[in-house]
């Protein structure tokens, strides 16, 4: 899991929301446990690709697998809404 934070904080540094996702994805089909930590990266990875329907669905689907959502969740999610041009959803 350490391994695949690494790269999906690497994709987001790069700008590669894609290969974010779909190494997050792998990470389901793999059966790897994703903690918040990955699903911050993640988030923060749509974010700076301006892709906040994505941003948002995982925001959601950390409630959905009970995950904690921390201030780093909501930072992330509420930029992604930010750079999305999505002020509504960001109330």
């Amino acid at each position: 899991t350490i391994t695949h934070g690494a790269a999906i904080s690497a994709c987001e540094k790069g700008g590669q929301w894609v290969r974010a996702l779909q190494v997050f994805r792998e990470m389901v089909d793999s059966r790897v446990e994703r903690g918040t930590t990955t699903f911050n990266a993640a988030i923060s990875a749509c974010g700076k690709g301006r892709q906040w329907v994505w941003a948002l669905q995982l925001f959601h689907e950390m409630a959905d697998t009970h995950l904690e959502r921390n201030t780093i969740t909501y930072s992330a999610a509420l930029s992604a809404c930010e750079k999305g041009e999505q002020w509504v959803r960001a109330l």
